[in-house]
């Protein structure tokens, strides 16, 4: 089994990286580099030199070329930096000789200084990507000629709570290993992924922090700093950053006793992923505790009343779309008095969660009602269930003890599948509510050529459905033992 495990990971693993890959490589290549540029509201601004300057650098930026300004071809490859930056014409051909064997282009600007650029083929591209993606942290990570003293070393000490940690000085994070109330309730900083920053919504935020990161205003807690100051603040102390001797201000300095100040915030509203996940495990719950029963009694009631109802239902909500469905419900709902968008009342208030949830609810009801049901009648017409009416078992007894039993294995094994992909939310419904969840985060993305975030959430999708296709192979053995996923011997 653990052979067979490890055998379904590694494939896994395998499958996300072609994914991605393909998608690095259609966002690359197959979209023109300067549409990126139609929702930047910063560069319609700019006109000549810097309009140019800035292009390239957001280039570089975001992984399509590498771009070097003409300081930095001074600095890297010429032998006399002065007679370079002057532009002496024997200095200048050399450096742009240097960059030009190493297949770099040259282009020149107005002002008569030059630049190399080198666009990235298809592997530079990947390279470019997977070489940064998988960030380990380590004592000599952080580089501060300021700080030349800077003491490398792990060592474990206790946290702001009181708790303890095994902490760092010279990683970029202070805390690599700490505690806290919050499930998995151990958490780690050592290793963390990179996908790029996200352009051009939220401009510089690294792509993750905009989909974990806190909603709403900042929420201050009493809590007390290393200086033994203690003060109502929001920041986050277990996300403690390195930030530059340079950098530090008066307020650093009244809180921290060393350079781990740059630390993040909480705020009064869960994250993107976060309200998606309460919307989506909220209505699968419901769904799920209607389905179930629902499906099994129409079962067990084939071709009467209660299953022609039944029937009529899965019918009903299969023929209407969901976005008619979604707004039929909705004006159902506001003449009892429900907000028809979120932010009318916000998170704080039960009634911003109940038209969103049942819709979500209802709308799963219909596919788990009918595969309940035909789940059922299956294993109804099987032997042992006439061996069992032979024995003189119950209708009850036969339904409850057999076919259930095995009816439920393919549902079962869906139920992984449908708890992880929660994350993704419903697009329909979030838009309809305005409600600011991961829903509708891929689409808008696509539209507005995001592509880090374009990126990392394919990489949370993929990496979830493939992962939860194990995970609902390996329930399906601990519900029927008799279920094994090697052959013999393996």
């Amino acid at each position: 089994m653990k052979k067979y495990i490890i055998g379904r990971v590694i494939k896994s693993i395998i499958s996300v990286f072609i994914v991605i890959s393909i998608v690095i490589v259609m966002l690359f290549t197959l979209i023109p580099k300067t549409n990126i540029f139609k929702n930047d509201t910063s560069i319609q601004k700019m006109k000549g030199d810097a309009r140019t300057t800035y292009m390239y650098s957001k280039w570089d930026e975001l992984g399509y070329l590498d771009y070097v300004s003409f300081n930095e071809m001074c600095t890297n490859e010429a032998d006399d930096y002065s007679a370079c930056v002057a532009l002496k014409a024997d200095e200048v051909e050399k450096v742009i000789a240097r960059y030009e064997a190493n297949n770099y282009k040259i282009e020149t600007l107005s002002s008569g200084q030059v630049f190399a650029y080198h666009e990235f083929n298809i592997f530079e591209l990947l390279g470019h990507f997977y070489g940064k993606v998988l960030q380990i942290d380590h004592p000599n990570k952080i580089k501060d000629e300021s700080n030349p003293d800077l003491e490398r070393k792990y060592y474990v000490g206790n946290d702001y709570n009181g708790l303890p940690a095994i902490m760092c000085s010279g990683c970029e994070y202070k805390y690599q290993v700490y505690f806290d109330g919050s499930f998995p309730f151990i958490h780690q900083n050592v290793i963390t992924l990179d996908f790029g920053t996200s352009y051009p919504t939220k401009t510089g935020i690294e792509t993750l922090t905009v989909i974990n990161g806190g909603q709403g205003n900042q929420k201050s807690v009493e809590q007390t700093f290393p200086t033994g100051s203690t003060q109502k603040s929001p920041l986050i102390q277990h996300s403690c950053r390195y930030k530059a001797s340079s950098t530090l201000d008066k307020m650093d300095k009244n809180k921290f006793t060393d350079n781990y100040a740059l630390c993040d915030s909480s705020y009064d509203s869960p994250s993107m992923i976060t309200t998606s996940y309460i919307f989506g495990i909220s209505s699968l719950v419901i769904a799920y505790l209607i389905s179930i029963p629902a499906g099994i009694y129409m079962a067990r009631k084939k071709g009467k009343i209660a299953d022609k109802i039944g029937i009529a239902y899965i019918n009903f909500l299969s023929a209407v779309p969901s976005l008619a469905f979604i707004f039929i419900v909705k004006q159902i709902g506001q003449g009892f008095g429900f907000p028809d968008k979120f932010p009318q009342y916000g998170f704080g208030d039960i009634r911003s969660y109940i038209l969103p949830i049942l819709i979500l609810a209802l709308l799963n009801t219909s596919g788990l009602m009918m595969w309940t049901r035909r789940y059922m009648i299956d294993q109804s017409n099987a032997d042992y269930v006439k061996f069992a009416k032979a024995k003189g078992l119950s209708e009850s007894e036969i339904f409850n003890r057999h076919i259930l039993k095995n009816a439920i294995i393919p549902i079962v094994n869906g139920i992984p599948g449908a708890i992880i992909l929660c994350i993704s939310g419903s697009v329909i419904t979030e838009s309809v509510f305005a409600i600011p969840g991961m829903g509708k985060m891929l689409p808008d993305s696509i539209n507005l050529l995001n592509n880090n975030m374009v990126i990392t959430l394919t990489f949370i999708y993929t990496t979830l459905s493939v992962f939860s296709v194990l995970a609902g192979d390996l329930l399906m053995t601990l519900v029927d033992p008799r279920i094994k996923l090697t052959e013999k011997g393996d």
